[in-house]
């Protein structure tokens, strides 16, 4: 069977008719051309056929070369436009280009000159074609990753409502870096992507690296790139992280996690805001906002044990600390009903109450893996329903994390008081080690000592 190509229609508008000759008998056996003295009757052809590229002359009657060039790539922007002129004057080349025309070729011309020119136009348009392409490709991708991982953060709690309060507040800074510090799953990439969706990076890579997940090895090519030879395996150029996201954002997640060796690699290219590709002596600069993220706290960060302490100062110019989703228990109905209908809409389930039961049990759980545990608690409840209701008994809870008020006084019903007793007797447990005591109580660090000073616990006594 013969495929059959699409013809390559070319217009030519010039006044001159030996030039509409020369250029007709130059490109007759190649492309298909339509030649014409005015513009008025070039934008009529344009109408009615589907031309791909126009040659256009400066100086015509009715209205210049630019003004066409104007008219068409307004109306017409498919269309590629090549400029003929006799004209020397740069002014006239450099008003061309700037205005969208391809290429630009000087009268007199031969044969080969002005194929040579429509193969450029020709090339142009085909790597247009894929730019544009690529661009509605990383448009529907980053559509996708929002949906599938979301940049919206739920709830109304306070310490939510700071939490947001600090993201608008650093998203309006140029590049200053941010230290996202919370448990697993409370969220971290969420917000570092908000960040990002709030700043004028926006439209620019927003580039996510797990740092525990990357080889001693192949820190720099991962990072800086490498060029093709450069190491046994490199059969080709690669782009390093630092260069594919420039101008955007760059998620250092689980960065306290990196071994030692790597974080004085890291910090040298933090301080110099430099990198320089791997097989390359040439150093880049780059211009990113580096975000990172880690479940360890202040205090094991800055002891200087595991992690630099002047690379935390590089990092951590502007901290958010994360609340556990037991810190803001108010948000759950929120969340489980946000869950419900995203989970529910994704699998094709008609899922649309939750039974009262439900909060009451959710309520006194200690949610270790906070709210990616509690979508995925989400996501088995709705696929067990089978009425249209989300219930209690759709909810397997491990009974270790289940809250118990055992030991503790049934005949006190304060709130406050219950927590001020938990905390102490959590405190006498560990010998008032207040770390300790933290993880037993499954609170950071800072989120006991706010308890500490706000129930006025006397540790000295």
């Amino acid at each position: 069977m013969t495929v059959k190509h699409k013809t390559y229609n070319v217009l030519v508008i010039d006044d001159d008719p030996i030039i509409r000759n020369v250029v007709r008998s130059y490109l007759k056996d190649k492309v298909n051309v339509f030649a014409v003295e005015t513009p008025s009757t070039g934008f009529r052809i344009i109408e009615n056929k589907e031309i791909d590229l126009l040659i256009t002359d400066f100086k015509l009657p009715e209205m210049d070369g630019l003004k066409v060039l104007e008219k068409v790539k307004k109306e017409y922007p498919h269309i590629e436009v090549i400029m003929i002129s006799s004209s020397t004057d740069m002014n006239t080349v450099i008003g061309a280009l700037r205005n969208g025309a391809a290429d630009y070729c000087k009268k007199p011309f031969d044969a080969s000159t002005l194929w040579l020119s429509i193969e450029r136009t020709r090339k142009f348009a085909k790597l247009q074609d894929k730019l544009s392409n690529e661009v509605v490709k990383n448009k529907m991708l980053k559509e996708e990753v929002e949906r599938e991982i979301g940049i919206q953060l739920i709830g109304k709690s306070q310490g939510l409502e700071q939490v947001k309060t600090q993201m608008k507040l650093v998203a309006e800074t140029p590049d200053t870096s941010v230290l996202l510090i919370g448990e697993s799953g409370t969220g971290k990439e969420i917000i570092a992507r908000g960040i990002h969706a709030l700043s004028n990076r926006l439209n620019e890579l927003f580039g996510a690296v797990n740092m525990s997940a990357i080889p001693e090895s192949l820190f720099e090519s991962e990072f800086f790139g490498h060029k093709k030879g450069s190491f046994t395996g490199a059969i080709a150029d690669k782009a390093g992280w630092f260069e594919s996201a420039n101008r955007g954002t760059l998620f250092l997640d689980e960065i306290g996690e990196m071994p030692m060796s790597l974080q004085v690699k890291l910090l040298r290219v933090l301080e110099d805001r430099k990198y320089t590709k791997v097989g390359t002596q040439d150093s880049k600069a780059y211009d990113i906002r580096i975000i990172s993220a880690t479940n360890k706290s202040v205090e094991e960060l800055t002891a200087g044990k595991e992690f630099r302490l002047d690379l935390f100062h590089r990092i951590g110019a502007f901290v958010i600390h994360i609340p556990p989703l037991r810190d803001r228990r108010s948000d759950i109905p929120l969340l489980v009903d946000y869950f419900m209908k995203n989970i529910a809409k994704r699998l094709g389930k008609s899922v649309k109450k939750i039974h009262a039961d439900v909060y009451s049990v959710l309520d006194n759980y200690a949610f270790p893996g906070n709210i990616r545990e509690l979508r995925n608690m989400v996501e088995r409840a709705v696929i067990m329903s089978q009425d249209g209701t989300i219930q209690a008994k759709h909810f397997f809870l491990p009974a270790s994390q289940v809250e118990s008020n055992t030991n503790i006084n049934e005949t006190v019903f304060d709130l406050k008081e219950l927590e001020k007793q938990t905390i102490i007797r959590a405190l006498k447990k560990v010998d008032y080690n207040k770390s300790e005591a933290a993880k037993l109580l499954n609170l950071e660090w800072n989120a006991l000592y706010r308890r500490i000073q706000k129930y006025g616990i006397d540790l000295e006594n």
